[in-house]
């Protein structure tokens, strides 16, 4: 069977992280999220993979290349125009001659699942979707089922009919082709894959695998922070970097290669320490800290519960607490993150012209690529700073900056 990986999509909502980076290849846990789907396909036995790039896709094949190093053949077809999920799927109308697995390029399941969908998807002719069951269900497509059959498509309404949801996972007959060529432009302008699938729910064509395992939809800065917390538990403890005397490490963590931890550093995992990364001394990492690549986390810093991406610093007299920093970041001493909001209210945040509440009452900032802040920068709870965003010393920083943006 071969696979096809949706990533060609602009991923607005992980604004300000994808703005220099395609969004499957944010990191979890030190892995890209393409990554993380490469290696499942690879274990269900999936080693012909098509990938479909647009956004930045320079970037996924240098990173990517032939697929060689997993096992597996990458190839890749260039989506010019973004014109809805049903046209992104048409674009494989020539390499899929049988039935085929689809999978968004920002979904993150877990061992598993794959293989549950090839073994329900046998001996039946149409199309297999995962569904999982969530508690919110209004922010997805929902799907009511009769049986095995699933019978009507609801997308994001506002009272949802059931709690089980379109997980973006799927396997295709090359019968779909045929499909959406019969799909119509949506309101929105686009050819959505959801009226494809109610054609054929229409027809009896359109199969409920429901999985009981992890499932997410990694589409905002707080999902990210979210996989990385949920896929750190399953972090086992190795150290391939050096760790000199006098630190102190409880429970798992992870130094790789070329890594340094100095003395005085005090480490509660579980803990990632990526390549290259330098800690201390008299460093403080709390659990659910991921330090990609290159990570400099100096005197007197505490990270807690955040993702610090590749080449950022943290050098002296700082704190982060949940939080994204994105990559070549440097924050001057004594900057510090709120994470916590006075009333203990979830935090929200101001995206792209939206308050959204991001369902958290931990939650810091987020960080786009090579912002600096002066020294002493307070940065309030949900503050979100474009790329290449600069602060002035002792400034006092709370909502959304657009990239380039000088902040007194």
């Amino acid at each position: 069977m071969k696979a096809c990986i949706l990533a060609a999509g602009d991923g607005t909502r992980m604004w300000p992280l994808t703005e220099g980076r395609p969004k499957p290849l944010l990191p979890v846990v030190g892995r890209p999220i393409i990554v993380r789907q490469i290696e499942l396909l690879k274990e269900a036995g999936v080693e012909d993979i098509h990938i479909l790039l647009g956004h930045l896709s320079g970037e996924i094949v240098d990173s990517l290349g032939d697929g060689e190093r997993w096992g597996v053949q990458i190839n890749y077809i260039y989506q010019k125009e973004r014109l809805g999920t049903a046209h992104a799927i048409g674009m494989f109308r020539d390499v899929m001659e049988e039935d085929f697995l689809c999978i968004n390029g920002d979904v993150l399941v877990k061992r598993g699942v794959l293989e549950e969908l090839i073994g329900f998807h046998r001996g039946r002719e149409g199309v297999s979707v995962v569904l999982k069951e969530v508690e919110d269900p209004r922010s997805y497509g929902v799907i009511e089922v009769e049986g095995e059959r699933v019978v009507r498509i609801h997308e994001k309404p506002a009272r949802p009919p059931s709690k089980l949801v379109n997980t973006g996972v799927y396997i295709f007959s090359p019968e779909i082709f045929s499909y959406i060529e019969r799909t119509p432009l949506s309101p929105r302008g686009e050819y959505e894959i959801t009226d494809t699938l109610q054609m054929l729910a229409g027809e009896g064509k359109l199969f409920a695998a429901v999985t009981k395992r992890f499932w997410m939809d990694v589409a905002t800065p707080w999902d990210l922070l979210k996989a990385n917390e949920v896929f750190i538990k399953e972090l086992k403890g190795e150290i391939k970097g050096s760790v000199e005397e006098g630190v102190h490490m409880e429970g798992e963590v992870f130094v790789g290669e070329g890594a340094k931890v100095r003395s005085g550093t005090y480490i509660e995992g579980p803990v990632y320490v990526g390549e290259g990364c330098e800690v201390g001394p008299n460093a403080y990492l709390r659990p659910g800290t991921v330090l990609v690549k290159d990570v400099r986390v100096g005197a007197a810093s505490e990270v807690k519960n955040s993702v610090v991406m590749e080449g950022s610093k943290i050098p002296h007299h700082n704190y982060v607490g949940d939080s994204v920093i994105g990559r070549w970041c440097n924050l001057g001493s004594g900057t510090k993150v709120a994470n916590l909001r006075h009333d203990r209210d979830t935090v929200k945040v101001i995206l792209k012209g939206k308050r959204l509440d991001t369902g958290r009452r931990k939650f810091g900032v987020v960080l786009g690529d090579r912002v600096k802040t002066g020294i002493n920068t307070s940065l309030n709870v949900g503050t979100i700073l474009g790329v290449g965003c600069v602060t002035y010393p002792g400034a006092r920083v709370s909502g959304t900056y657009l990239s380039g943006s000088v902040i007194e």
